[in-house]
């Protein structure tokens, strides 16, 4: 899957519009295969990122949990973490 599409389901705050938007645009664009559709193709991509973001933010809306709600900054940490760990080894 897509490392651009990031978890956006029981987070305080919810997730916002925008990053259901941005997300579904990352689904779009990995399907489709193309960052920015030709113009034959402009109509048809803004319309499956806007049907992908009305259907993620019903799933966002239906999904129920029992755990607690993860905190923005410290899940930012922890991928920054994770990524130094991975990238800042030079050899």
């Amino acid at each position: 899957m897509c490392r651009n599409i990031r978890q956006l389901h029981n987070f305080e705050p919810p997730a916002t519009t925008d990053e259901v938007r941005a997300a579904a645009l990352q689904y779009v664009r990995k399907v489709s295969g193309s960052t920015r559709p030709s113009q034959a193709n402009e109509e048809a991509f803004a319309r499956a990122v806007e049907e992908v973001a009305h259907a993620t933010q019903h799933l966002l809306d239906a999904l129920v949990t029992a755990a607690p709600p993860k905190d923005r900054e410290v899940e930012a940490a922890k991928a920054r973490a994770r990524s130094a760990e991975r990238y800042g080894r030079t050899g």
